[in-house]
């Protein structure tokens, strides 16, 4: 096998609560990933040198080393000592710096790729602890898996069997503004840990909302989403409550940023009432829009 073809999925947080600043200046914090179809893909082929290459039409992400599926490559072959390189081949789909996860995804694919492509024989085990050297979004791409809970800064992954059947049909909308994830968490520090503004901390959420998704029930689960970071964002940003307040307008409740955002996703029943509100909002929108499900 000298090439391999996988497709690199993106996440959502359905739940996201910032805890504290720890002294490495990450911050500690509790999330419930989802998984869904919307991917990017990517195409690896063998060299027979060591040769890395990034190979994308996307103007949108690095090209050199510093693409964090270049850095996964890089540290793979470094790590095991090996003398095959690889051209990566990424064809983007998932909007960069949307807080949907595209570059972790990417380089937990490339990870999983060359393991496949170089003969490494490594397994889960080995192949998360060069996920965590990575960044903190990597290691839930490594599990084949649609829900985790994740601690730390989100390195601590917890698959969720009992959700193994639940498939949620979402409409994501992604305005085309860029978002600083280190300026959100700097505000976030601001407001909350000099205590200028106090944000309210949900307890037990997590537990009531995987109550919610096993129901399957969207009310439900729309009344246990959260996200400490969206006040923060909507804030610095605030077109993303524009995107918000669209979404309600059509009648959606279960409405949430994911991750340090811009992009905002309403859950909804089904794929019939996705593809409706989807038309509405690309026929008067400049967003990028799609529909989506858990995968």
């Amino acid at each position: 096998m000298d090439t391999l073809t996988l497709n690199s999925f993106a996440k959502v947080n359905l739940y996201l609560q910032v805890l504290r600043k720890r002294k490495d200046n990450y911050h500690t914090i509790s999330t419930l990933f989802e998984r869904i179809d919307l991917h990017d893909t990517i195409h690896l082929a063998a060299r027979p040198d060591r040769t890395l290459r990034i190979i994308s039409e996307s103007k949108d992400i690095p090209h050199d080393a510093t693409n964090l599926a270049y850095r996964s490559a890089r540290l793979l072959q470094d790590t095991f000592c090996v003398q095959k390189g690889a051209d990566i081949k990424i064809i983007k789909r998932i909007p960069v710096g949307s807080g949907m996860g595209g570059g972790s995804s990417n380089a937990a694919c490339v990870l999983a790729g060359l393991n496949r492509l170089w003969k490494l024989h490594l397994g889960r085990k080995a192949l998360l602890a060069l996920a965590k050297k990575l960044g903190a979004d990597v290691p839930f791409f490594i599990y084949d898996t649609p829900f985790a809970y994740a601690g730390g800064v989100g390195e601590k992954i917890k698959p969720l069997p009992a959700l193994g059947k639940v498939r949620l049909w979402h409409v994501v909308a992604v305005p085309r503004i860029h978002v600083s994830t280190p300026l959100i968490y700097q505000a976030w520090d601001e407001l909350v840990m000099k205590k200028k503004v106090k944000l309210t901390r949900r307890k037990n959420s997590v537990k009531l909302l995987t109550l919610a998704l096993k129901k399957k029930d969207i009310s439900l689960i729309g009344k246990s989403l959260f996200n400490a970071l969206e006040p923060v964002t909507v804030s610095k940003y605030p077109y993303v409550r524009t995107v918000r307040e669209r979404l309600a307008q059509q009648g959606l409740a279960a409405i949430l940023m994911s991750g340090s955002g811009p992009t905002v996703y309403a859950l909804v029943s089904s794929r019939k009432e996705a593809l409706s509100v989807y038309a509405q909002l690309k026929a008067e929108s400049h967003w990028q829009v799609f529909v989506t499900r858990t995968c």
